[in-house]
């Protein structure tokens, strides 16, 4: 009974819009239409509980795959079991030469989140195990929450699923350490996901690049901008039929296009 209540209040955690508190903004269609892709962006507001919101639907009711969005849980439950001991310790490499230049060689948890390493992060599953992963993905009520294949690869081949909203949600509490792990290895993954530290702002994310059944390139961008110490919390979720698109400049883009036109990046929030 304890362990279903748990559950459910999770759950209601994630979900966290109604339309009570949305403010649809259609101009935010531009940036995506300017770069010939689908999707949806959506941003929380902390100090008045307020959503801006473009492509509704998409953001409450569509799921995807989370690829390295992953990350962020599969962060938290290394170090939450010992799996993964700080973020210097070193997974060697194991000599197969992949599309990523920066994945071939010896990482430390540190370097492999920020060039988002999949083969190092493969590992830390297979060393986990599948009956603990499943344990975390079931008490955060994690997407469609469930590893339907190989514990290696279930969050890169569609058979996991996740809404936007849940993204949004997931890092929300992760900022204010409201997750069901340690607050020392909260403020950990925190840190591994600020990538720029300036005067006006600090922004933190992690991002995501997988390919949906159809074959179309999905992209994920997560986490928040701080300005005057006050989180804003985003999540950007874009899809191409290009097959040569260029997802780490694009997604990136069209974030930084959109927070500055919500005024962000001044340092006047």
């Amino acid at each position: 009974m304890i362990r279903t209540l748990f559950l459910v209040f999770i759950a209601f955690c994630f979900y966290s819009c109604s339309l009570n508190n949305v403010n649809i903004d259609e101009s935010l269609g531009k940036y995506f239409k300017d770069n010939n892709v689908e999707g949806c962006f959506a941003l929380f507001n902390n100090a008045n509980g307020k959503f801006t919101i473009y492509n509704l639907d998409r953001y409450k009711d569509s799921a995807y795959l989370p690829a390295s969005t992953f990350k962020i849980v599969n962060s938290l439950v290394g170090l939450q079991t010992g799996i993964i001991s700080n973020t210097q310790m070193v997974i060697k490499w194991d000599g197969v030469v992949r599309r990523v230049p920066e994945w071939n060689k010896d990482l430390t948890m540190y370097d492999a989140f920020k060039v988002s390493a999949v083969p190092y992060y493969q590992e830390v599953a297979r060393r986990i195990g599948k009956d603990t992963i499943q344990f975390w993905l079931d008490s955060l009520h994690y997407g469609s929450a469930k590893i339907k294949t190989r514990i290696d690869t279930f969050w890169l081949d569609n058979s996991l699923k996740i809404t936007p909203d849940e993204e949004l949600g997931l890092v929300k509490k992760l900022y204010f350490k409201q997750l069901p792990f340690f607050g020392n290895y909260q403020d950990t993954v925190k840190k591994l996901m600020l990538f720029e530290d300036t005067p006006a702002y600090q922004l933190s994310y992690k991002t995501g690049w997988g390919q949906k059944e159809n074959g179309d390139q999905l992209g994920w961008i997560v986490g928040w901008i701080e300005e005057n110490n006050h989180p804003y919390f985003f999540v950007l979720n874009i899809e191409s039929k290009e097959k040569d698109f260029d997802m780490p400049t694009v997604r990136l883009k069209i974030l930084k296009d959109i927070l500055s036109h919500l005024g962000f990046m001044q340092g006047k929030k």
